[in-house]
């Protein structure tokens, strides 16, 4: 249902993005993505490292990797899929936010609800 590609959306050093190998219908569920959970009060070791761009809020005074295919999608303020926290399963479940095209990059909006279209973090710096 889905792969890793090289993504146009990219041109730094890990210019690679989700794409769809099939069509995929509004509201099917694309990826499940574990979570390594810690405390806020860690974040700033991570910060650190070239993960501190890669973490999630992850409920009340937690932060949180992501593991498969949860890192690699890109962002866009008209994205084609988001995502929903699912604290039983530990993991972050991607759902397509409208129908998507075999070959089409599946993109979600980093600031968390679709519609947000505040600035990144980092492209404040």
């Amino acid at each position: 249902m889905i792969e890793i590609k090289t993504s146009p959306l990219s041109d730094g050093e890990f210019n690679r993005g989700v794409f769809a190998t099939c069509d995929i219908q509004k509201g099917e569920l694309l990826h499940e993505a574990p979570v390594i959970s810690y405390p806020n009060e860690q974040h700033q070791y991570i910060e650190q490292t070239l993960l501190g761009d890669y973490a999630f809020e992850y409920g009340i005074g937690q932060s949180a990797i992501l593991l498969g295919y949860g890192m690699l999608f890109n962002h866009s303020y008209e994205p084609n899929a988001t995502y929903e926290i699912n604290f039983r399963n530990q993991t972050f479940d991607f759902f397509a936010f409208k129908d998507i095209k075999a070959g089409e990059e599946i993109c979600i909006n980093y600031n968390g609800d679709v519609d947000n279209q505040d600035q990144l973090w980092f492209n404040e710096k």
